[in-house]
Formats: structure tokens, C-alpha cells, sequence
């Protein structure tokens, strides 16, 4: 797939904004066949696995379990793959919990010189094993203006640090409007959800920064 320039990237922003996801999903695949799409089945997650699906019934969806999910979140990625038929691909840590508790004493606080390790453990290798292996040329994500100040400066098309163009659909998007689309599509939402790497909802854990 052609890597736009700065200029091209803005102009096409531009023009995508106010465009359907799906329209965008759309376009996109029209140019590569080495998509992808990312997951934890975090709130609202529904929305671009669906927008996804609907265009590529057979994308590759890749969720990468760190293990420490609520029963809630996991329920709900069950529903989720099932109701979708989400062609997932799973990826965990190469450590087990417990081996991770006998070093660090359960889950590292954000300030402790184990969380850099712990993160890199349950989130950042399984994530780029998963990247590695699969080799996509397109990363959708469901990225959205207002989450952290690094989302705030990216855009519905983006390159994450490895080259990759990183797709968020829903980007300009409220949760309000977000709400809507779930009614819509009668999908459900879980916001019982736990990340162990983030600790606050508007930092980032270091897929995408």
C-alpha cells in the first residue's frame, strides 16, 4: 500500500472527516489486503469490530489477553467473537501470573520500577509478537479524539512507529454518538473493565505512543 506524505495525510484527514466508518473501512481495504484489526473489548469496542466485519467478514481481529480482564470483559469478548464470528487471533504473555506475582507482588504501581517490566510482560510483547507475525500493512483501531493528549494530535489516518497505517474510524466520534450506534446495531457495551498497565483511563500504556 503507497505511504502518504505529511501533505497527503492532512488532506486526506480532511477529507475524511464527517465520512461513514464504513465508507472508511472501506476505502481503505479497497488498497490492501494485509488489514488488521485491534482489540481488548473495552468499552465501545463493539463498535469498530463491527464497522470492521460488515466490510471484511474474514479480518483478522487481534486481541492480545493480558489476563487480567474483569469476568465482565470476558463474557462480553465471548459474546462479541461469537455474535460477530470474529476471526480472532489470540495473543498472551509469555509469563504465567503466577510467576509474574512471585517477582513483582501482584500488579506493579504505575510508579514502581517493576511496571515498566510488568507492562512490557502483559501488553507490549504479546502485542508486538502479534504485529511480527502477522505483518499487516493496516491497523484499525478505535482511537478516539479527546482520550489521552497523544490521541488528541493524531487523526483518523495515521503511522504508528513502525510504518504501519493506523486507521481510527471513529475518531471525531462522542461516546454519545458512539451510544447511538450500538442501539443501532443492538450491540451490547461492558465499562467493567480493568487495564493493569494504564491505571488511569488518560494515559497511555505504549501501543500507540
Amino acid at each position: 500500500m503507497k505511504r502518504f506524505n505529511d501533505i497527503e495525510l492532512k488532506k486526506l484527514n480532511s477529507q475524511l472527516r464527517g465520512v461513514a466508518p464504513s465508507e472508511i473501512i472501506q476505502w481503505v481495504l479497497s488498497s490492501s489486503d494485509k488489514a488488521l484489526v485491534t482489540t481488548n473489548f473495552r468499552p465501545y469496542e463493539a463498535a469498530i469490530l463491527h464497522a470492521c466485519v460488515q466490510v471484511d467478514p474474514s479480518i483478522k481481529v487481534i486481541w492480545c489477553d493480558t489476563g487480567y480482564n474483569t469476568p465482565q470483559t470476558y463474557k462480553h469478548a465471548k459474546y462479541l467473537i461469537d455474535r460477530l464470528a470474529l476471526n480472532v487471533k489470540l495473543y498472551t504473555p509469555q509469563e504465567t501470573a503466577a510467576y509474574r506475582d512471585a517477582f513483582f507482588n501482584g500488579i506493579p504501581q504505575v510508579d514502581s520500577p517493576d511496571h515498566a517490566e510488568f507492562t512490557r510482560q502483559v501488553k507490549l510483547e504479546p502485542f508486538q509478537r502479534a504485529m511480527a507475525q502477522q505483518k499487516p500493512e493496516v491497523w484499525f483501531t478505535n482511537l478516539r479524539k479527546g482520550q489521552t493528549s497523544f490521541r488528541d494530535s493524531i487523526d483518523i489516518l495515521s503511522y504508528s512507529k513502525d510504518g504501519v497505517l493506523k486507521v481510527s474510524p471513529f475518531y471525531h466520534w462522542s461516546d454519545e454518538k458512539l451510544d447511538g450506534y450500538l442501539r443501532e446495531y443492538k450491540l451490547p457495551n461492558e465499562f467493567k473493565y480493568f487495564d493493569p498497565t494504564k491505571v488511569l483511563d488518560n494515559r497511555e500504556c505504549g501501543l500507540h505512543a
